[in-house]
């Protein structure tokens, strides 16, 4: 019996020159984002105080390809490519027909995807003479993964950490603080908004939607600050093609081809950037499934609503057409902090308002459960957020077990959980409680 690849890792030469746009290849143009105040459609020089201008034209670029820099892909090769992997351990745990695969974007220094585009928003700044950067996390992982990125760019960086994040994750904490970040558990004292958030409730756990005010609050107090955004926005899910053009390669070396691809979704960055290299051939007609998976303690695309609102609580960013549970949601806390999301991307909202892609949602102890499965076949640790791709994964495998169809599944490994162990603790000692 001829024996099974179980890896494939491309050489530095197949790191992508360009990143994929998608935007030319929707089935409907992009509704335009509104201005805040005015609420009339949004200009580049209205995004100017908070973004390079380099950034906001890959915001809006119709140009199918837009080249990476030399500089952003020397960095890129500490990392990339990243392995696809064939999880042969779970599909027989599964006794499945079906084939799994998965890109372990775990590799990265940061240990998650988002460095794909930190070191690429760093790099835009640095090049238009930005001194500091602004941003909000969640889990954390952007927030290293962008402390990271200002730190081979010289910047400054003022992390605003969720504040139920910031009690649970405390060595994410220590990670943007050893790459030179410095890190506010959010809401805080340091802005006007945190301190008025606080002062209506002392005990609030915090959300993405307040610490983002909390960065674009202090992003525009000066002429040599900008701010950061690890999701949700155009430039941001571009950036983060690499992972899917990296893996249509690979999977050519493997002689095989998805027949679904899956990711977890928050915001949207790194399941746009694992599945949107695969619409223009949805939008076709393939028959190929972009499934993507939320929590439903935060159902913003199964249980939101595809409307115009404000992408953070105090209503300073823009107001853009998407999936939302409404810009003051607060959703509880859980250890899934990168998924605890009011809005979704524009792209991945339209695409699944198209019915181009669909989405489902999974309570915590499920996910947990799948995420244990998972550790103990392939051997590595998911992230909690990413544990919400693998409960799906696992799910269509069963399914293919029932039906006997051999199909092959591909999710993004989007990160591993060596720093979400207290999770993995509560998970054990039976504290884990579905929110």
């Amino acid at each position: 019996m001829k024996e099974k690849t179980k890896m494939i890792r491309l050489s530095e030469e197949h790191i992508p020159e360009a990143w994929y746009n998608v935007l030319p290849d929707l089935p409907v143009p992009l509704a335009p984002p509104l201005h805040p105040v005015t609420r009339e459609p949004i200009t580049p020089d209205d995004l100017a105080p908070l973004f390079p201008m380099g950034l906001i034209m890959q915001e809006v670029s119709q140009e199918g390809y837009i080249e990476i820099p030399d500089e952003v892909r020397e960095i890129y090769k500490l990392w990339r490519p990243t392995s696809l992997v064939r999880a042969l351990r779970l599909e027989e745990y599964l006794k499945t027909p079906a084939r799994i695969y998965f890109k372990n974007e775990g590799e990265s220094p940061a240990g998650s995807h988002k460095p794909n585009t930190a070191v690429a928003q760093a790099y835009y700044n640095k090049k238009e003479g930005v001194k500091r950067l602004t941003t909000e996390t969640g889990a954390g992982q952007w927030g290293s993964a962008l402390s990271m990125g200002c730190n081979y760019f010289d910047l400054e960086l003022q992390v605003f950490m969720v504040r139920s994040s910031y009690a649970q994750k405390p060595y994410r904490r220590v990670l943007m603080e050893t790459w030179g970040g410095k890190v506010n558990p959010s809401p805080s004292e340091a802005t006007e908004f945190g301190k008025k958030v606080l002062a209506e409730d002392p005990d609030t756990p915090g959300s993405l939607g307040i610490a983002i005010s909390e960065a674009v609050e202090m992003a525009v107090q000066g002429d040599d600050v900008k701010y950061s955004l690890g999701s949700v926005l155009n430039h941001v899910l571009l950036h983060q093609t690499v992972i899917g053009m990296e893996a249509k390669k690979a999977f050519e070396m493997f002689d095989d081809y998805p027949d679904m691809v899956i990711g977890c979704v928050g915001g949207g960055s790194n399941y746009g950037g694992t599945a949107l290299p695969f619409v223009k051939e949805k939008v076709d007609g393939s028959d190929i499934r972009l499934i993507a998976v939320e929590p439903t303690s935060c159902p913003t695309l199964t249980g939101g609503r595809y409307e115009y609102d404000y992408g953070d609580t105090a209503g300073m960013a823009p107001i853009v057409l998407m999936y939302t549970l409404g810009h003051d949601f607060v959703p509880p806390p859980s250890h899934a902090g990168g998924l605890r999301y009011h809005g979704d991307s524009p792209i991945i909202s339209l695409l699944v308002k198209e019915g181009l892609m669909e989405a489902v949602a999974y309570h915590q102890v499920e996910v947990f459960e799948a995420a244990m499965v998972f550790a103990q076949t392939e051997g590595f640790v998911p992230a909690p957020e990413t544990a919400h791709a693998i409960k799906a994964v696992i799910d269509e495998a069963v399914k293919c077990r029932e039906s006997g169809e051999s199909k092959c599944i591909f999710f993004n490994f989007s990160g591993h959980g060596m720093l979400d162990l207290s999770a993995y603790d509560d998970f054990h000692s039976g504290k884990l409680s579905d929110v």
